[in-house]
């Protein structure tokens, strides 16, 4: 069974940081690219927005709106990919899912709210 567990989720003053884990069990990790994804109650007609994505060689992709101030990074031996929020800002404010693609495969996890007050 894949599971995707986030935590770090939470509620920030403008300009403070949050830093996101996203735990992977039932996939061989190695071959996945993991991924960060965020989407708004206003954009839920929408698909998700790429925050950023981590390939098993450590290319990162890393959304305009976010670059400078997001560091997305994994680590195999855990499983786990973390998200480094920086500098946040209100329009940060969304569920942050994670997400793991190999091809054949796309999974997500249950996200986490994170909410950055003015």
């Amino acid at each position: 069974q894949v599971q995707l567990v986030e935590s770090g989720g939470g509620l920030v003053q403008a300009g403070g940081s949050l830093r996101l884990s996203c735990a992977a069990s039932g996939i061989d990790f190695r071959f996945y690219v993991m991924g960060w994804y965020r989407q708004t109650p206003s954009k839920q007609h929408k698909q998700r927005e790429l925050v950023a994505s981590i390939a098993r060689t450590g290319t990162t992709n890393v959304a305009d709106s976010v670059r400078g101030r997001f560091t997305i990074s994994r680590d195999d031996a855990k499983m786990t990919i973390y998200l480094q929020m920086n500098s946040l800002k209100p329009d940060d404010t969304a569920v942050y899912y994670c997400n793991a693609y190999s091809g054949s495969d796309n999974y997500w996890g249950q996200g986490t709210q994170v909410t950055v007050s003015s």
